[in-house]
């Protein structure tokens, strides 16, 4: 089979051809699939035997969650039902429920029921498979991109083993690739793999292979049409270029070990601090199309808010946790839209690194040797004998005191006077400044300024 025979075209997609058969087929989810794992043991147990567990697969798209279902079916010898939440209901539910306890009694044959998108479900519909779970009529592996601790109910989730997927590695894609270019249910030869092909189909897959194998048809397709390139006689090859016109998309040269990694996020970091909103989104929305880890981002977004943010707008690093909880939570293509909110709030507010900065000078005293002994008034005065040696004597509560602030040094004496927190007067630190020169005259007992009121 050769040229447009091997490329199969109008046919089923290549995506579907080259879901594995068996386990051994899988690539990646090697956490999930070591030997004496339970999706291992699900796959090889006989087909009459009872009590296997039903599991909820939780994962990004195209991680395998489908695959990894088929081919605990078909190695095990069990009969494979498949509903989708999107377009079944309770009565489909429960059809399959009753085949699958007829097919038991009858034939001996246990039934493994796949439900993608188990989230979809409402609470009734999930209520529905409990009796088929529980009484062990169906082994269920359903499937959901969001966290099934919200979206699956208590009593279904407690009669499951939750196994988390992990986005495809880049070798695990690079490896789907080759596979579907040789093997016969795939492109069988049709077409050759360039180097750089390979290595921008797995940028733009993101970890899903799906993706991946779909973007490899489309330009198997490109490269094996009149013009497409091919010398006569040989099999037409699949360049970069072909790629990029294949799926309408350009390609970024964007190594996520390379320096273009490395420019990428110190620009992104620079235009959130300069206040630039618009580069910082245009960096933003090149990592994510070059397949950026998005915990990374939202890392490097959570250290900028403290770093370039800080005290002037205390609520931006509340955002940039949320924005990478949620970003954890939900994955990807819709986590996009949390991380562009955090940038967005982060590159237009305010701007300080006076606290981190204070912390530097701090560090850098500790690290010249000046510490000091820490004074006997604040020592622990709550362990035998710590009174005898004067530990806590003179200690003043400071909520006894006015304004809740006591006369009272608090530093050690060789660092009496020391200052290292100098808040700027952007944002949020305009109210910082006056209330800590107020405070500080209360500590040193000094007049206080004009307003009485610390706060």
């Amino acid at each position: 089979m050769t040229g447009q025979q091997g490329l199969r075209t109008g046919s089923t997609p290549l995506a579907v051809r080259m879901r594995p058969t068996s386990l051994e087929e899988v690539a990646g989810q090697r956490h999930l699939l070591t030997p004496g794992s339970p999706l291992v043991s699900l796959a090889r147990e006989g087909s009459g035997e009872a009590g296997s567990v039903s599991v909820i697969l939780w994962g990004p798209p195209g991680t395998g969650k489908t695959t990894l279902a088929q081919a605990i079916a078909r190695s095990s010898g069990r009969r494979f039902v498949e509903l989708s939440a999107v377009t079944a209901g309770v009565k489909d539910v429960r059809q399959v429920m009753d085949e699958a306890r007829s097919t038991r009694d009858l034939y001996g044959v246990s039934t493994v029921l796949f439900l993608d998108e188990i989230h979809r479900f409402t609470k009734a519909q999930q209520d529905a498979l409990l009796p088929g779970v529980e009484n062990g009529w169906v082994i269920l592996v359903a499937a959901t991109t969001e966290n099934p601790s919200f979206s699956v109910v208590s009593p279904l989730l407690s009669r499951s083993l939750l196994l988390t997927l992990e986005p495809l590695s880049e070798d695990d894609l690079a490896l789907l690739l080759d596979r579907a270019v040789a093997d016969p249910r795939g492109l069988d030869g049709a077409v050759e793999l360039a180097e750089d092909a390979r290595a921008a189909l797995v940028r733009l897959a993101s970890g899903d292979a799906r993706r991946a194998l779909t973007a490899l048809e489309a330009a198997a397709v490109v490269a094996a049409s009149p013009g497409g390139g091919a010398d006569a006689g040989e099999p037409p090859v699949i360049t970069a270029e072909i790629v990029a016109s294949a799926v309408d998309r350009a390609l970024l040269r964007y190594d996520r070990q390379g320096d273009e990694h490395y420019d990428v996020i110190s620009a992104f970091i620079k235009s959130v601090r300069g206040s630039d909103v618009d580069a910082a989104l245009h960096y933003l929305a090149r990592m994510i199309e070059a397949g950026e880890d998005p915990r990374f981002i939202a890392r490097r977004i959570m250290i900028s808010a403290a770093e370039d943010i800080g005290m002037a707008d205390p609520n931006a690093l509340s955002v940039a946790v949320s924005a990478a909880e949620g970003v954890a939570l939900i994955g990807m293509p819709e986590g996009r839209i949390l991380l562009a909110e955090a940038v967005v709030y982060l590159a237009t507010a305010p701007k300080s690194n006076a606290s981190y900065q204070a912390l530097d000078r701090a560090i850098a005293d500790v690290r010249a040797g000046r510490i000091g002994r820490v004074p006997n008034h604040l020592r622990d005065a709550h362990y035998p004998g710590a009174k005898r040696l004067g530990h806590g004597k003179g200690y003043k509560y400071a909520h006894d005191e006015a304004y809740g602030v006591a006369e009272q040094q608090y530093l050690p004496e060789e660092l009496r006077g020391t200052r290292y927190y100098d808040p700027t007067g952007n944002g949020y630190e305009r109210e910082v400044g006056p209330r800590l020169e107020r405070l500080r005259a209360l500590l040193e007992g000094k007049p206080m300024p004009k307003r009485d009121d610390p706060e």
